[in-house]
């Protein structure tokens, strides 16, 4: 006898499921409900629509109907509500949104993938017409066509996560003004502050305005109140501010809700009926490193989920890992990639880290498309094993936090980071590639070679006298220093050592810390034991520093940003 499975919601986790179903049992009853106009479509590609690099909504839509039926024989329901889930009669109750009738449907298996709803806040205007969130297809156009027909100029996006900052660099690139509100003291979470700074500074020199540290009061027709009470110009307002699991059928249904507030579920995606399954940002999942259970909103993760889902129904066997979270952003002219922890995250949960923050070319410094990528190397102390990782430059930030997130998922540590064998040519790395620099400043660091601070603290010695000795050669310090610092060259160190006193600590920094470091292990080597390396150094320095003091408006402690 064949099964007859019902899945709530397409996309990733209910489109993926039924495909793999169909590929496992060509005999299966399956149907879809979905209760908007379209089944599959490519979400995380919908903010791009706003600038054209998407030119046609129709290419967001990846699937209808007529293709899940004539490819996959899958029965795709659009305008579809499941409004009930009959768990004794293990039945559905379903909605036609076009013709408001109602019937039920029954099942073996149920598997529900409503996906997460926009968080919308409860504060004055916030239901005005000119008012958008950004979900689906139909979210999107609606947003581009009150744009263009009422030729929106000012355009203020609430929320500083990835759909956030890709709605705001899109809609700048489509010509218009817009200001990012966030209300946390940085954009992108998945990045530590000092790294989320190089990414916020992009944004604004390429015209965005960003305000931090600032959430939304209230909403007019012409603007936004801010809870400082700022006002910032709006002809259109975009809500970003992040997702609500759809949770209501399931609770409704009386399934088992986790703490974290998504559907509870077990290794296998079953509910706490074992008839019913849940995938996709609608659930809770396990974090491999945090150890407890997490929501998380991605679409890798949700596929894998609907594989194994399929799986399961079928008898075959699954090992749930759990999750780490990686991800990546295009920012403008800049890739952001993180994984796993950020070294803030894995403090407050209680662990016992460090990270080491390099600088380094992400090919060959004579290929002409040579950039600088920062990346940062989360590990635990004292088993260095690796916890998370934060890559971004002009170049495949994503390869190398991929390389990372393949560690964590083995339990790898910095020592096998530092002996990992990577492909290497001049246009596509260096032969000691960022990742296993990194691994090497952390293996000196946990060996006690030599210490460091990071360019967070750099402020906090500034203003309390610290020494800060700057190797770079005299030109480039006379383009741009910290303020006080003593500048003896690299080249020029070991005849002017006597200038730096052994009785205090010094901190060393050059542009990216590679020379300090040669300049720190070199006065260690003569004799000086209170030597500190800058971990990121003067360009860190200046990226972490800068946009801070543009928001608030503080005293910089150097005499000139520099960036190259």
């Amino acid at each position: 006898m064949s099964k007859k499975i019902l899945i709530v919601g397409g996309v990733a986790g209910g489109a993926s499921t039924a495909a793999r179903i169909r590929r496992l049992d060509e005999q299966a009853e399956v149907i879809m409900f979905e209760k908007g106009p379209h089944v599959s479509f490519s979400n995380c590609s919908l903010p791009f629509h706003l600038s054209g690099v998407v030119e046609s909504s129709n290419r967001l839509v990846l699937m209808n109907p007529n293709s899940f039926k004539s490819k996959y024989n899958l029965d795709a329901r659009t305008h579809s509500e499941v409004i009930r889930i009959n768990r004794a009669e293990k039945t559905i109750t379903v909605r036609n949104l076009i013709t408001t009738e109602e019937y039920d449907e029954t099942y073996d298996k149920l598997v529900l993938s409503p996906g997460a709803a926009p968080i919308v806040p409860r504060v004055e205007g916030a239901t005005l017409q000119h008012v958008f969130t950004v979900r689906n297809v139909v979210d999107i156009e609606r947003l581009q066509k009150a744009i263009v027909e009422n030729d929106a100029q000012h355009i203020a996006v609430v929320g500083g996560g990835y759909i956030g900052v890709e709605v705001a660099e899109n809609l700048c690139l489509a010509g218009r003004n817009v200001t990012l509100v966030q209300s946390a003291p940085q954009i992108l979470r998945p990045f530590d502050f000092d790294m989320a700074q190089i990414l916020q500074k992009e944004m604004m020199d390429k015209g965005v305005q960003v305000i931090v540290g600032d959430g939304l009061a209230s909403i007019t027709a012409e603007d936004v109140t801010l809870a400082s009470g700022k006002k910032v110009k709006a002809d259109i307002v975009v809500l970003a501010i992040g997702v609500r699991p759809e949770t209501t059928l399931a609770e409704e249904a009386g399934l088992e809700i986790g703490t974290s507030g998504g559907i509870k579920v077990d290794q296998n995606y079953v509910t706490s009926d074992p008839h019913i399954y849940a995938v996709g940002d609608v659930i809770e999942v396990y974090h491999r490193l945090l150890h407890k259970p997490v929501r998380l909103a991605l679409a890798g993760p949700a596929q894998r989920q609907a594989r194994a889902t399929a799986d399961h129904i079928y008898g075959i066997a699954n090992i749930n890992k759990g999750v780490i979270g990686s991800s990546s952003i295009q920012v403008f002219d800049l890739n952001g990639a993180a994984t796993g922890l950020t070294e803030e995250v894995a403090k407050k949960a209680g662990f016992q880290v460090d990270s080491v923050y390099v600088i380094a070319p992400d090919k060959v410094g004579l290929m002409p498309t040579s950039n600088p990528l920062h990346f940062k190397l989360v590990y635990e102390v004292p088993t260095g094993r690796i916890l998370g990782a934060q890559a971004i430059g002009k170049g495949n930030a994503d390869k190398r936090v991929d390389v990372i997130a393949t560690l964590i998922t083995m339990g790898g540590t910095i020592e096998d980071l530092k002996e990992l064998e990577l492909s290497y040519s001049p246009m596509f790395s260096t032969a000691k590639d960022v990742v296993n620099l990194a691994a090497l400043v952390a293996n000196n660091i946990m060996a006690g070679r030599f210490r460091q601070v990071s360019v967070s603290q750099v402020r906090g010695l500034y203003e309390a006298g610290a020494l800060f000795v700057d190797v770079r050669e005299e030109n480039e310090f006379a383009n741009g220093h910290l303020k006080d610092a003593l500048n003896i060259p690299l080249s020029q160190l070991r005849e002017r050592m006597n200038e730096i006193p052994q009785d205090q600590p010094v901190y060393v920094h050059c542009r990216s810390a590679q020379r300090s470091y040669n300049a720190v292990m070199a006065l260690q080597g003569a004799g000086w034991h209170q030597v500190v390396n800058v971990s990121g150094s003067f360009l860190g320095i200046c990226l972490y520093e800068y946009f801070t003091d543009v928001q608030t408006g503080r005293e910089p402690i150097v005499t000139q940003y520099n960036f190259k």
